[in-house]
């Protein structure tokens, strides 16, 4: 132990501390300052910033023992208060650079000793301070953080007035399409909003601490599972295993196609006959403390009999391949699509054909807050689970049979939560939590280590598509064939949808009357996919954005001619056979022309011969809903001084608290309330209506729009005889109900055919033209993204910031998915650095967003969602820029360096053999 005497917050602090303890550690634990949020747990995200002597540092790597005597330590708490906040808490506000908000309080801190050092920085200089004190976002983009420096700064030095900052609506204003600030942002901003880790914490005396004894190997069989050792370990209250588990000890993947050869129960809670992928849970160690329940997990003993582990698609495919899950095929679902006429004969006369092979990788999440939770039994008795969920009914619904409870007995609340990006669409550790509560009757919590976050927790599903398309002399399409293998991991949930999407999205944005394709789902023994943004549309479109590239290439037309002359008009129909909702990608190319133009110039005037400039076109389409007729539900109930909005619009950082408050705020705007009268009470399955999960972009049409019925049956229940409004008073007096359930639902919408394809699955959707331009170095193979322009249409922008932040953020991952991001091998890519998490310095500053509003006719106020548009096509765009910069066509994604200039090379060798047969 050490006795350690410090400043913190400009107190006098004596602490008697472990000394291997973190810094962390000691302002989390011991004095509860839980603004310093910890992720990576590894110095490598940045959210554990805090000032020490004037310095910034990780304190999630700083022990104890390096902390010196006397030290000054600032946290965020001692930055700004709720009443007075510093200029940069205002900044991050208005920007919307607190989206999830877990990074938020480690770059405002960061910031803070930049601006003390230097108060008129440039952009780049920011964002070099960001880069090299390892500040990591997964949700901005890193251009609305700068942007929040810069004003921060102008403020701190007297150009700016600090109350100028946030955009204030004045009486009776509407909050559509300004920049309003989400009502979380201050407790964000503050350190005061918290998460999982913090509400863990918080949890009373007598909470049990989990740990997991997980699986080392890919694929074995479970011979036995000795506990004894570690029941003895100090503070074991319990090891739990499948056989204390009260139900099917599974989770239901709720198996709605037909022909899918699954049942849906292939994915076990804990392991009791085999382990099917690496990091496998199969029992948990419940303790009084983490560190004793870590320690006894490592002396629980699984006898394993290995067997043979197909990690990827192909090698699962294979004649002698075993079945992962005996009794059902590796092959387990087939998706077929059939349009228009056969395509063999048009194929075979066509005069311009091109054919290739693509693969889109294995991509992770790499959120910075860990998969982390607590349960415990309420006052009612009911088992609650608290978590990072984004589907709180769904999950509900999949895991209630695997524990073995009664529905009415399980509640599921969500916490505020750090980005998902779509993982939380599946339950990761909801039933483990339910599992150890139940088996222990005490209350519990689990928190991941990132190692376990990224090894554990589903990754989008690696695609392999090989692609065919004809064109005629005059350049239309002709048609097209495609055939596709989504490699989903041991666990089928949702794994039949997603190879769906490639027929939805293979050639979308594109009039192709012919097509025929085939696609299959197979289980291997790599991470299990999951849902994650753009779901099943990066796949397509790397194949088919690319292959339109190629086919201009052989016509000898300019790629941006070809997409232009076959875009969507009316009358033409998707690759499903539908109209599209509407007809705006002429307009968007039109919009996008002048700039390409430039582009295209400004690369030739830019390249040398050791950097070569090049400019990409892709086409990114996406859907809002869940297949089908979705819908969603929500409440709005009348309060003596405003009203309470209740649903499950499950936030993520897309900012569902701001979307609840401005539909509801204007549907109601003829009662003249102020936004701060409007409550929310959000994501709770015991008081809340179900609005289903926050994913496929469906919240801000489906439950936008369910929200503004509610709001509208509360306005037409109060309106008087002659057009006024009754008060709150009146409304009791007169017996009339106070709450109402608004519910819509999408009835026009059809699933689609697992056989032909064919179907009308979404009422809106969104649509994003992409525009990169690229620098490639001639001697390492290094591509960098240095602008990036983008025509977006996403009909009516319910909130700037929002929309910008979400497009910003967007792009940002698809240049780490096009260029450093994979989760291939177990021993390189198990960390953010690792899997190749972008810094601020690897995405670009120069962003620029051309909103092309075409309001939407089932949209709430005309509104489409945003949130997977982003991320449908940027990669492809990308690679076809690296091609246009220096002729080298990669096909497969992460464009690594390495593969960059191994196809330099070889271009070189080929050019050198051709020019050599040409001298003979």
């Amino acid at each position: 132990m050490l006795r350690k005497v410090f400043k913190v917050n400009g107190m006098p602090r004596s602490l008697i501390v472990d000394a291997d303890k973190t810094l962390a550690d000691v302002l989390r634990q011991q004095l509860l300052l839980t603004g310093c949020k910890v992720g990576c747990g590894q110095g490598q995200c940045g959210s554990c910033s805090v000032i020490m002597d004037g310095k910034v540092v990780r304190s999630c790597i700083v022990k104890m023992t390096k902390v010196p005597d006397n030290a000054e330590i600032i946290t965020i708490e001692g930055l700004g208060t709720l009443e007075k906040l510093h200029p940069l808490q205002v900044a991050w506000m208005a920007h919307g650079g607190a989206q999830c908000g877990f990074c938020t309080t480690g770059f405002i801190m960061s910031a803070k000793v930049l601006l003390d050092q230097n108060l008129n920085p440039t952009r780049e200089e920011v964002r070099e301070w960001f880069h090299k004190n390892r500040n990591a976002c997964r949700c901005t983009g890193y251009k609305p953080l700068v942007d929040a420096v810069m004003d921060a700064a102008k403020v701190l030095r007297g150009e700016l007035k600090q109350e100028d900052l946030l955009f204030t609506p004045g009486e009776g204003d509407s909050l559509l399409g300004t920049m309003y600030q989400r009502p979380s942002a201050i407790a964000k901003v503050t350190g005061q909003w918290d998460f999982g880790a913090d509400v863990a914490l918080q949890m009373p005396a007598g909470t049990l601490r989990l740990a997991l004894v997980q699986a080392e190997v890919s694929h074995a069989l479970i011979k036995s599972i000795d506990t004894a050792e570690a029941e003895c370990m100090p503070g074991v209250y319990k090891v739990v295993t499948h056989k204390d588990v009260k139900g099917r000890n599974a989770i239901t993947g709720l198996i709605t196609f037909p022909s899918n050869k699954g049942d849906g129960w292939d994915r076990p809670i804990l392991c009791r006959d085999k382990v099917f992928q690496f990091g496998d849970a199969i029992a948990i160690v419940c303790a009084e403390t983490e560190e004793l329940a870590k320690a006894a997990a490592k002396k629980v003993k699984v006898e394993l009999e290995v067997l043979p582990a197909y990690m990827s698609a192909p090698a699962a495919m294979e004649p002698d391949a075993i079945e992962i899950h005996p009794g059902t095929p590796n092959i387990y679902y087939e998706q077929g699509i059939i349009k228009g006429e056969d395509t063999k004969p048009i194929m075979a006369s066509a005069p311009y054909v091109v054919e290739d092979d693509f693969y889109c990788s294995r991509q992770p999440h790499l959120t910075i807050e860990p998969d982390v939770g607590c349960a415990y039994f309420d006052e009612e008795g009911r088992l609650t689970i608290h978590s990072k969920s984004i589907g709180i009914h769904l999950h509900h619904a999949m895991i209630c049979p695997g524990i073995g409870i009664e529905p009415e007995k399980l509640r599921l609340i969500q916490n505020p939560s750090g980005g998902t990006f779509g993982y939380k669409f599946s339950p990761t550790m909801e039933a483990l939590l339910g599992v150890a509560c139940m088996a222990t009757g005490r209350p519990v919590s689990l928190q991941y280590s990132m190692y376990q976050h990224i090894t554990y927790t589903g990754k989008r599903s690696p695609g392999f598509v090989t692609l065919k398309l004809a064109g005629d002399k005059d350049g239309k399409l002709m048609a097209m064939e495609s055939d596709w293998t989504i490699d989903h991991g041991p666990y089928s949930e949702f794994g039949d949808l997603l190879t769906q999407r490639q027929a939805q999205f293979i050639g979308a944005g594109y009039n192709i009357p012919n097509i025929r394709g085939i696609g299959r789902t197979v289980c291997t023994n790599h991470a299990w996919g999951s849902a994650f943004r753009a779901y099943g549309s990066p796949q397509a479109f790397l194949a088919s954005e690319i292959l339109m590239d190629e086919l201009a290439e052989k016509m000898g037309i300019d790629p941006f001619e070809l997409r232009y002359k076959n875009l969507y008009r009316p009358g033409d129909t998707t690759p499903t056979g539908c109209e599209p909702d509407v007809y705006c990608l002429v307009e968007m190319f039109d919009k996008l022309r002048p700039h390409y133009e430039e582009a295209k110039k400004r690369c030739q005037e830019l390249s040398t011969d050791d950097k070569k400039r090049g400019v990409g076109i892709a086409v990114g389409i996406y859907g809002c809903g869940l297949d089908g007729p979705d819908g969603s539900e929500a409440a709005v109930e009348l309060l003596p001084d405003g009203v309470l909005v209740l649903n499950t619009w499950q936030d993520h950082g897309q900012g569902a608290d701001l979307g609840t408050l401005t539909f509801v705020h204007e549907t109601l705007r003829p009662l003249g309330l102020k936004p701060e009268q409007i409550k929310l009470y959000m994501n709770d399955t015991a008081k809340c209506p179900n609005s289903g999960p926050s994913g496929g972009s469906r919240s801000n049409v489906m439950t936008g729009n369910a929200l503004t019925v509610a709001s509208e049956m509360l306005l037409n229940a109060m309106r008087r005889p002659d057009g006024s409004y009754r008060t709150y008073q009146e409304m009791v007096a007169e017996n009339i109900p106070l709450k109402y359930n608004g519910k819509w639902v999408a009835a026009a919408c059809t699933a689609c055919s697992s056989d032909t394809g064919q179907g009308n699955p979404f009422p809106i959707y969104m649509y994003e033209v992409f525009m990169p331009e690229v620098e490639v170095d001639m001697k390492t193979g290094k591509a960098s993204v240095v602008k990036f322009t983008t025509v977006v249409d996403v009909g009516t922008i319910i909130n700037k910031a929002t929309v910008d932040g979400q497009i910003y953020g967007g792009l940002a991952q698809g240049i780490g998915l096009a260029l450093s991001e994979d989760f291939e091998d177990l021993k390189k890519h198990t960390s953010l650095v690792g899997c190749g998490l972008p810094f601020t310095k690897d995405i670009t500053d120069n962003i620029e967003i051309i909103y092309n509003i075409t309001p939407r006719p089932l949209g709430p106020y005309g509104a489409a969602g945003v949130g997977e548009a982003p991320l449908t096509a940027p990669h492809p765009a990308i690679l076809n820029a690296i091609y246009n910069a220096c002729g080298v066509r990669i096909t497969k994604v992460p464009a690594l360096p390495e593969v960059i200039k191994a196809a330099l090379e070889a271009n070189a060798a080929q050019s050198a053999a051709a020019a050599s047969c040409d001298g003979k």
